[in-house]
């Protein structure tokens, strides 16, 4: 009856999770359109500035020099804030962006994708949504992308889903270590992407907290979770393998030790 229970609440948050995936999917659709708005005009006004420049150029020996300067200065300061609002726009539309796709439903389609974009947008996600779960965390991230990375054939949506949950359990372990090891502790998780001999391969490692000889014999398993019921559903994990291994035929491995950290390694086969 005790399983049972715990069974009913974990759906229950499922269910919840779900509602609220489909909640954050429409917030998102309408602060795209305002956004776009933003990032527009604020690229109007570039070029607007651009236009002033040039027609006080054509009065410049009206003004004195001192006059000048301060046109001059503020001509520069009015670009440099144009480009940052465009910059973070950019930035917003992108992380707008990853939330559809982690929320559309729809064809598993493989795509040729930018798949360090993907993973270093997902990354960024995982460690604001557990600093907006978690007040004060924080976490060391380490990247490092091939830069000559070729686009691989993916389904983005679920391959962004795999990436989320394995960053987001490994940030949750980190800041789990934290509470306990106290301020001697400096939480840290390093992420690589790289393409040898035909494989895509994505390494995350943290420092964590490491996982138990049961968490490792139960990881995958459905409804397993370490998690206190509201914070875990006990599928992120065996997701993940789904997506890995059955629809990109791949292979999702991990080493663990206790107290110490944990590394997991997604192998994916470029397909020509």
């Amino acid at each position: 009856m005790t399983e049972i229970e715990k069974l009913k609440q974990q759906l229950q948050e499922q269910e919840r999770l779900a509602s609220l995936g489909m909640l954050s999917a429409g917030i998102a659709h309408e602060l795209q359109n305002p956004l776009n708005f933003v990032i527009n005009f604020s690229r109007l006004s570039d070029q607007l500035v651009d236009d002033l420049t040039d027609i006080l150029s054509r009065y410049a020996d009206r003004f004195d020099e001192a006059d000048g300067a301060d046109l001059s200065e503020t001509m520069d300061n009015l670009r440099q804030n144009m480009k940052l609002i465009a910059e973070s726009g950019q930035r917003a539309n992108s992380i707008i962006q990853g939330i559809l796709l982690v929320s559309r439903r729809g064809d598993e389609v493989f795509v040729p994708s930018d798949v360090c974009r993907i993973v270093k947008e997902y990354v960024s996600l995982s460690y604001h949504a557990m600093r907006a779960s978690h007040p004060g965390f924080n976490v060391a991230i380490s990247e490092q992308y091939q830069t000559d990375m070729p686009l691989v054939k993916v389904i983005p949506q679920d391959l962004s889903r795999a990436v989320l949950n394995v960053v987001s359990n490994a940030c949750y372990a980190v800041w789990m270590k934290s509470q306990q090891a106290g301020d001697g502790y400096s939480p840290e998780i390093s992420i690589s992407v790289a393409a040898p001999a035909g494989s895509l391969v994505i390494t995350i490692a943290d420092n964590g907290t490491g996982m138990s000889d049961e968490v490792k014999r139960r990881l995958f398993e459905n409804f397993f979770t370490t998690k206190p019921i509201g914070q875990g559903t006990g599928l992120g994990m065996g997701i993940t393998r789904h997506i890995v291994e059955h629809k990109h035929h791949g292979q999702i491995s991990f080493t663990s030790t206790e107290g110490e950290g944990t590394t997991f390694t997604i192998t994916i086969p470029i397909v020509p």
